[in-house]
Protein backbone atom coordinates (compact mmCIF):
# COMPACT_ATOMS: atom_id res chain seq x y z
CA UNK A 1 0.00 0.00 0.00
CA UNK A 2 2.75 2.25 0.76
CA UNK A 3 4.91 1.22 -2.02
CA UNK A 4 1.94 2.24 -4.32
CA UNK A 5 1.32 5.70 -2.55
CA UNK A 6 4.58 6.28 -2.73
CA UNK A 7 5.11 5.41 -6.58
CA UNK A 8 2.02 7.71 -7.38
CA UNK A 9 3.33 11.08 -5.86
CA UNK A 10 6.72 10.34 -7.06
CA UNK A 11 5.51 9.93 -10.75
CA UNK A 12 3.26 12.44 -10.47
CA UNK A 13 5.43 14.33 -12.83
CA UNK A 14 6.60 12.28 -14.84
CA UNK A 15 5.94 11.42 -18.49
CA UNK A 16 4.67 8.14 -20.13
CA UNK A 17 7.51 5.94 -21.12
CA UNK A 18 7.10 4.00 -24.50
CA UNK A 19 4.90 1.04 -24.22
CA UNK A 20 7.43 -0.99 -26.20
CA UNK A 21 9.34 -3.83 -24.29
CA UNK A 22 7.84 -3.41 -21.43
CA UNK A 23 5.52 -6.21 -19.38
CA UNK A 24 1.52 -6.47 -20.13
CA UNK A 25 -0.88 -4.74 -18.70
CA UNK A 26 -2.52 -7.41 -16.83
CA UNK A 27 1.00 -8.61 -15.76
CA UNK A 28 1.53 -5.20 -14.32
CA UNK A 29 -2.00 -5.13 -13.02
CA UNK A 30 -1.35 -8.48 -11.25
CA UNK A 31 1.88 -7.39 -9.24
CA UNK A 32 -0.01 -4.36 -8.31
CA UNK A 33 -2.24 -6.47 -6.68
CA UNK A 34 0.16 -8.38 -4.57
CA UNK A 35 1.90 -5.43 -3.61
CA UNK A 36 5.58 -5.48 -6.17
CA UNK A 37 6.97 -2.12 -6.09
CA UNK A 38 8.50 -2.52 -9.39
CA UNK A 39 5.16 -3.01 -10.86
CA UNK A 40 3.21 -0.66 -8.66
CA UNK A 41 5.36 2.05 -10.25
CA UNK A 42 5.31 0.39 -13.55
CA UNK A 43 1.56 0.42 -13.33
CA UNK A 44 1.41 4.19 -12.36
CA UNK A 45 3.84 4.96 -14.77
CA UNK A 46 1.87 3.36 -17.69
CA UNK A 47 -1.46 4.85 -16.72
CA UNK A 48 -1.02 8.08 -15.09
CA UNK A 49 -1.78 10.03 -17.71
CA UNK A 50 -4.96 8.50 -19.26
CA UNK A 51 -5.98 8.56 -15.69
CA UNK A 52 -5.29 12.17 -15.03
CA UNK A 53 -6.32 13.13 -18.08
CA UNK A 54 -9.81 12.09 -17.93
CA UNK A 55 -10.66 12.38 -14.19
CA UNK A 56 -9.74 16.58 -15.47
CA UNK A 57 -12.04 16.18 -18.01
CA UNK A 58 -14.95 15.76 -15.60
CA UNK A 59 -13.90 17.72 -12.81
CA UNK A 60 -11.69 20.64 -14.76
CA UNK A 61 -10.55 21.26 -11.06
CA UNK A 62 -6.22 20.11 -11.68
CA UNK A 63 -5.81 19.84 -7.53
CA UNK A 64 -9.00 18.00 -7.29
CA UNK A 65 -8.25 15.34 -10.51
CA UNK A 66 -4.75 14.89 -9.12
CA UNK A 67 -6.78 13.77 -5.86
CA UNK A 68 -9.11 11.44 -7.79
CA UNK A 69 -5.39 9.87 -9.67
CA UNK A 70 -4.49 8.50 -6.45
CA UNK A 71 -7.35 7.49 -5.11
CA UNK A 72 -7.97 5.26 -8.74
CA UNK A 73 -4.39 3.44 -7.97
CA UNK A 74 -5.60 2.64 -4.01
CA UNK A 75 -9.27 1.24 -5.99
CA UNK A 76 -7.10 -0.72 -8.50
CA UNK A 77 -4.74 -2.13 -5.86
CA UNK A 78 -7.85 -3.51 -4.05
CA UNK A 79 -9.55 -4.33 -7.01
CA UNK A 80 -7.04 -6.16 -8.78
CA UNK A 81 -7.59 -9.84 -8.13
CA UNK A 82 -11.30 -9.42 -9.48
CA UNK A 83 -10.12 -8.41 -12.93
CA UNK A 84 -11.35 -9.79 -15.63
CA UNK A 85 -9.38 -9.77 -19.06
CA UNK A 86 -12.04 -11.32 -20.78
CA UNK A 87 -14.15 -8.80 -20.38
CA UNK A 88 -12.52 -5.35 -20.16
CA UNK A 89 -8.65 -4.33 -21.12
CA UNK A 90 -7.10 -3.29 -18.18
CA UNK A 91 -6.85 0.40 -19.57
CA UNK A 92 -10.93 0.09 -20.10
CA UNK A 93 -11.20 -1.39 -16.64
CA UNK A 94 -9.07 1.44 -14.96
CA UNK A 95 -10.98 4.07 -16.89
CA UNK A 96 -14.32 3.12 -15.50
CA UNK A 97 -12.73 3.19 -11.77
CA UNK A 98 -11.43 6.72 -13.19
CA UNK A 99 -15.03 7.63 -14.46
CA UNK A 100 -16.94 6.50 -11.76
CA UNK A 101 -14.49 8.19 -8.70
CA UNK A 102 -14.35 11.02 -10.95
CA UNK A 103 -18.37 11.65 -10.64
CA UNK A 104 -18.62 10.68 -7.15
CA UNK A 105 -16.18 13.52 -6.39
CA UNK A 106 -18.04 16.03 -8.48
CA UNK A 107 -21.20 15.04 -7.14
CA UNK A 108 -19.93 15.64 -3.49
CA UNK A 109 -18.57 18.65 -4.03
CA UNK A 110 -21.11 20.86 -6.09
CA UNK A 111 -24.07 20.05 -9.05
CA UNK A 112 -22.64 18.14 -12.09
CA UNK A 113 -21.57 20.55 -14.47
CA UNK A 114 -22.66 21.11 -18.02
CA UNK A 115 -18.95 21.69 -19.62
CA UNK A 116 -19.15 21.87 -23.82
CA UNK A 117 -15.46 20.77 -23.51
CA UNK A 118 -16.21 17.66 -21.23
CA UNK A 119 -19.02 16.77 -23.69
CA UNK A 120 -17.16 16.76 -27.24
CA UNK A 121 -14.53 15.08 -25.85
CA UNK A 122 -16.37 12.14 -24.41
CA UNK A 123 -19.96 12.07 -25.39
CA UNK A 124 -19.53 10.11 -28.64
CA UNK A 125 -17.62 7.50 -27.13
CA UNK A 126 -20.24 6.48 -24.78
CA UNK A 127 -23.28 6.03 -27.31
CA UNK A 128 -23.93 2.18 -27.88
CA UNK A 129 -27.42 2.28 -29.64
CA UNK A 130 -29.57 3.39 -32.34
CA UNK A 131 -32.91 5.16 -31.99
CA UNK A 132 -33.94 8.61 -32.28
CA UNK A 133 -32.93 9.87 -28.91
CA UNK A 134 -29.56 8.41 -29.34
CA UNK A 135 -29.24 9.33 -33.09
CA UNK A 136 -30.07 13.12 -31.86
CA UNK A 137 -27.09 12.75 -29.55
CA UNK A 138 -24.50 12.02 -32.42
CA UNK A 139 -25.07 15.94 -33.13
CA UNK A 140 -24.14 16.84 -29.80
CA UNK A 141 -20.51 16.56 -30.82
CA UNK A 142 -20.60 19.39 -32.25
CA UNK A 143 -20.85 22.91 -30.45
CA UNK A 144 -24.14 24.36 -31.52
CA UNK A 145 -25.95 20.89 -29.92
CA UNK A 146 -23.87 21.41 -26.82
CA UNK A 147 -24.89 25.05 -26.73
CA UNK A 148 -28.61 23.46 -26.85
CA UNK A 149 -28.00 20.82 -24.04
CA UNK A 150 -26.90 23.45 -21.96
CA UNK A 151 -30.58 25.88 -22.07
CA UNK A 152 -32.01 22.36 -20.87
CA UNK A 153 -33.03 23.00 -16.76
CA UNK A 154 -30.24 21.68 -15.03
CA UNK A 155 -31.98 18.53 -13.71
CA UNK A 156 -32.56 17.64 -16.99
CA UNK A 157 -29.21 18.73 -18.33
CA UNK A 158 -27.97 16.98 -15.02
CA UNK A 159 -29.18 13.53 -15.85
CA UNK A 160 -28.56 13.37 -19.58
CA UNK A 161 -24.66 14.33 -18.44
CA UNK A 162 -24.43 11.56 -16.25
CA UNK A 163 -26.73 8.92 -18.59
CA UNK A 164 -24.00 10.00 -21.40
CA UNK A 165 -20.65 11.39 -20.60
CA UNK A 166 -20.96 9.03 -16.96
CA UNK A 167 -21.95 6.06 -18.79
CA UNK A 168 -24.42 5.64 -15.88
CA UNK A 169 -28.02 3.50 -15.98
CA UNK A 170 -30.83 5.13 -15.27
CA UNK A 171 -30.81 3.30 -11.78
CA UNK A 172 -27.46 5.30 -11.06
CA UNK A 173 -28.32 8.42 -12.15
CA UNK A 174 -31.04 8.21 -9.69
CA UNK A 175 -29.07 7.37 -7.23
CA UNK A 176 -26.35 10.31 -7.53
CA UNK A 177 -29.21 12.65 -8.22
CA UNK A 178 -31.57 10.40 -4.84
CA UNK A 179 -34.49 10.27 -6.48
CA UNK A 180 -36.69 8.02 -7.56
CA UNK A 181 -35.99 5.32 -10.88
CA UNK A 182 -38.64 6.84 -12.55
CA UNK A 183 -37.97 9.91 -12.41
CA UNK A 184 -34.31 9.87 -13.44
CA UNK A 185 -35.67 7.73 -15.98
CA UNK A 186 -38.33 10.44 -16.99
CA UNK A 187 -35.58 13.38 -16.88
CA UNK A 188 -33.21 11.36 -19.41
CA UNK A 189 -35.99 10.82 -21.87
CA UNK A 190 -37.15 14.27 -21.54
CA UNK A 191 -33.90 15.92 -21.34
CA UNK A 192 -32.77 13.67 -24.48
CA UNK A 193 -36.58 14.26 -26.37
CA UNK A 194 -36.16 17.95 -25.82
CA UNK A 195 -32.22 17.62 -27.36
CA UNK A 196 -34.02 15.97 -30.51
CA UNK A 197 -37.20 18.44 -31.02
CA UNK A 198 -34.50 21.75 -30.58
CA UNK A 199 -31.98 20.25 -33.24
CA UNK A 200 -34.53 19.19 -35.66
CA UNK A 201 -35.89 22.81 -35.70
CA UNK A 202 -32.64 24.43 -35.41
CA UNK A 203 -32.44 22.60 -39.12
CA UNK A 204 -35.61 23.18 -40.18
CA UNK A 205 -34.30 27.01 -39.75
Amino acid sequence: MQSLRCAVTYLCDVELFSRADRTDDASLLAGLGIGDEAASTAFVRRFQGAVYGLALSVTREPGLAEDISQEVFVRAWRAAGSYDARRASVLTWLLTITRNAAIDAVRTRRPTPVLAETLERLIGATLQTEGPEQRALLAVESRRAVARLRTLPAEQARAVVLAVIGGCTAAEVGRHENIPLGTAKTRIRTGLRRLRDSLEEESRD
